[in-house]
């Protein structure tokens, strides 16, 4: 028998940061219809973000970037390193390469624009918080893009350096299988998507990939998809 307890306990704990109220109303209401989702705070701006996370620890930060006092990145950035355990998932309307790309290095672990519709937002909270990364398709583009640039640029390597990315060199090597679906994940497959491509279940890849981002010290899997990038590099 599920209680009234155990139910609370299954939700997904979301903080929204977003400036416009309207906006931010408009996606509690939204997300508070969701018999799995509850809303504990409402931020107006990036400094009020890091503050409301840093006392309620939600599962979930639905981030805007373009925000007063302090934007989204840096928001971003400082949630991710204080609070390992939250997710952060962009909704914005800035789709510019650097944009795009500063906020996957600040931590972010999906990305989506504002014109998406509401069940695909209500997915990738879903799966956000089942350990994935999400980006539209768009967005993934140029993240990808922008790897495959810096992986040609004569100064890749500190353009990605370790400490820019908050990165370790890697200290453990991944046998034939680890790397299988490090390949995996970096064309962008989901956890179900490689169980199904390996012939696993996909709480055996869940294990695989927490391995892995174990042994490269990596905190997200848009961080493999850079050391998978600088790894192929290498190999050249």
């Amino acid at each position: 028998m599920i209680t009234n307890m155990s139910m609370s306990a299954l939700r997904v704990r979301i903080l929204i940061a977003e400036d416009q109220a309207l906006v931010r109303r408009g996606t509690t209401v939204l997300l508070s219809m969701e018999s799995d989702m509850e809303v504990v705070g409402q931020a107006c701006d990036g400094i009020e973000a890091v503050a409301m996370a840093l006392e309620l620890r939600p599962d979930v930060v639905l981030m805007d970037l373009h925000m007063p006092r302090q934007g989204g990145v840096a928001a971003t950035r400082e949630i991710t390193r204080a609070l390992p355990g939250t997710q952060v998932l962009v909704l914005t309307t800035l789709d510019d390469d650097e944009t795009v790309f500063e906020a996957v290095r600040a931590g972010a672990h999906g990305y989506l624009l504002k014109d998406v519709t509401e069940q695909e937002l209500l997915d990738t909270i879903r799966a956000i918080r089942r350990g994935e990364s999400r980006l539209t398709p768009q967005i993934a583009r140029k993240v990808m893009d922008q790897f495959r640039r810096l992986a040609e640029s004569s100064d890749y390597a500190t353009s990605v350096s370790a400490a820019s990315l908050k990165l370790e060199p890697m200290p453990e090597t991944l046998n034939e299988k680890e790397e299988k679906i490090l390949e995996l994940i970096t064309d962008g497959m989901s956890n179900r998507q490689i169980a199904a491509a390996m012939f696993l279940a996909e709480g055996t890849i869940k294990n695989y990939v927490s391995r892995i981002m174990e042994k490269l010290h990596a905190n997200t899997r848009t961080a493999l998809a850079v050391i998978s990038a600088r790894k192929r590099r290498v190999d050249l």
